[in-house]
């Protein structure tokens, strides 16, 4: 990754961390959070970038918000905002890689008036809290829009 692209991603996630304190963590592992979107108990919300989108796929059912988004966390929140009809109170649950940028932008969410906001915590590729979406073999569709 080109050094300005990670500075920007370092920049953003110090952005989201500095937002707000963590409430009490709430987390969900992949296999929950699939079962939760397919029976539309919550709206999973991807927040890696186009790349990854096109390298591994998506989540199925989930919707797409590059984190590092051209107008920085406002840009960020207003666009999940519209992607939740303007509810800060309906249950979404974040994905990343590995879990660690969900981290930061569930506290910022939270700091922000979400109520909702879990965390998959072993994000599409695995982490310590878990093998991943991918490994778990849930369903990925094609990332064929916002790419």
């Amino acid at each position: 990754m080109p050094i300005l692209k990670l500075r920007l991603c370092a920049l953003t996630l110090a952005f989201f961390a500095a937002s707000g304190l963590a409430r009490a963590a709430q987390d969900m592992d992949a296999s929950d959070a699939a079962t939760a979107v397919s029976s539309g108990k919550i709206t999973l919300i991807d927040i890696r970038t186009p790349p990854e989108w096109k390298e591994t796929g998506v989540a199925r059912g989930a919707k797409l918000i590059n984190m590092q988004h051209p107008q920085g966390a406002p840009g960020f929140t207003n666009a999940l905002l519209e992607k939740l009809g303007g509810d800060k109170n309906a249950p979404i649950a974040l994905i990343c890689r590995t879990g660690n940028r969900t981290t930061q932008v569930q506290r910022y969410l939270q700091s922000q008036g979400f109520t909702q906001v879990y965390n998959i915590k072993e994000g599409m590729a695995g982490s310590a809290a878990g093998p991943g979406w991918l490994k778990r073999g849930l369903p990925v569709e094609t990332c064929t829009t916002q790419c």
